[in-house]
């Protein structure tokens, strides 16, 4: 027996519209796939770093460091010797002008050419040179890195209570050898800076700074 099919014109709109909805909304790979299997190539999509590449970078950072720290401590002390250097001739023109200033020749201490700023000199306090230069006469109280010792030699007659020294050596030397500093630094009243490569105290037959 033979059956005739009626096509439906209305049900047929209605399919035709919703595949086209289906084809036009997703795309046909992702009618391939579980809700599961999306989730996982999500996850693959939005992994971080590897352990590898983490070691790699890790291992950049230090070559990088390894270079670059000694090249930064050397400039370091290099930068602190150089004050250094600045701070000897400091106490050096300093001496020179407290000794025209009192009349008592060399001053007997670095305190004597300190004094607080903005205060009235006097001969023991001549404000001839920054406080913290003066006090820097032990490695805790460095300045720069360096520490300094002034030593007065042959007392000159007292002059209005004021006392003072023919000559005077001020050596100059590093609160920790190889870190703060690698050399030492001398002068006395002759203003010539002499040194010595191995941070110890120079004396008046170390070379020369040229």
């Amino acid at each position: 027996m033979r059956v005739q099919r009626k096509d439906n014109p209305v049900l047929g709109l209605i399919q035709k519209d919703h595949k086209q909805g289906l084809q036009g909304s997703y795309p046909a790979e992702s009618l391939m796939f579980t809700p599961g299997q999306k989730r996982e190539d999500m996850k693959r999509d939005q992994k971080g770093f590897s352990l590898i590449e983490l070691l790699i970078v890790v291992a950049i950072i230090l070559i990088i460091a390894a270079i670059a720290i000694p090249n930064l401590l050397r400039a370091r002390m290099a930068a602190n010797e150089a004050s250094a250097v600045g701070s000897i001739r400091t106490i050096n023109t300093s001496a020179v002008t407290y000794s025209s200033s009192w009349g008592v020749q060399f001053p007997g201490s670095l305190a004597a050419m300190a004094g607080a700023p903005g205060g009235v000199a006097v001969c023991g306090a001549a404000i001839l040179i920054d406080p913290v230069l003066a006090a820097a006469t032990a490695a805790a109280t460095a300045k720069s890195g360096y520490f300094f010792t002034y030593v007065g030699a042959t007392a000159t007659p007292a002059v209005g209570g004021c006392t003072g020294f023919q000559t005077y050596t001020i050596v100059g030397q590093p609160a920790t050898i190889g870190q703060s500093g690698q050399r030492g630094f001398y002068s006395d009243q002759s203003g010539v800076i002499r040194y010595t490569t191995d941070g110890s105290a120079p004396t008046v037959a170390s070379p020369p700074l040229q």
